[in-house]
């Protein structure tokens, strides 16, 4: 399926505000009610649209830190890469995992309550991945952007 304008701008307003009315999405996309509604279902269907969530404040939850974690696995095998990836998402703590092109086997988003915190998952989890042959910390010191919004 080929998006056109319209399937463009209602993409872009759901990835900003996931809670709007439909009424008012149509306002904004104009189009009537009935065909924003067919567009925003096909979306949906065709997996454009994967879910709809709401975006927590980290400090309110009390998990204001993140770590970048960079790993190096022991070998780039088969069996070793996909015993990680189950492994690695089990981690309640471990928000992204990228494997990466570079230095780096995989990239992990983590987050944590404090640097204590963090020693915690760290020696509970992140040292008990399979493969991993060696691991650095990069904490992050502040979110200057962020953002889930794909440029559609």
């Amino acid at each position: 399926m080929d998006l056109d304008q319209h399937d463009r701008q209602i993409l872009t307003v759901l990835q900003r505000e996931g809670r709007i009315s439909n009424a008012a999405l149509a306002e904004r996309v104009n189009l009537s009610a009935s065909a924003t509604h067919r567009r925003v279902q096909r979306l949906e269907t065709e997996g454009y649209i994967r879910a709809y969530v709401a975006m927590l404040n980290a400090r309110k939850v009390d998990l204001p830190t993140t770590v970048f974690v960079e790993i190096k696995l022991q070998t780039q095998a088969d069996e070793v890469l996909d015993a990680f990836e189950k492994a690695v998402a089990l981690v309640p703590d471990v928000l992204e995992c990228h494997l990466m092109a570079g230095t780096a086997d995989y990239i992990l988003k983590v987050v944590a309550a404090d640097t204590d915190d963090f020693a915690r998952i760290h020696r509970q989890y992140l040292t008990r991945l399979p493969g991993v042959a060696q691991m650095q910390s990069s904490f992050a010191l502040r979110t200057v952007f962020k953002t889930t919004a794909l440029p559609v």
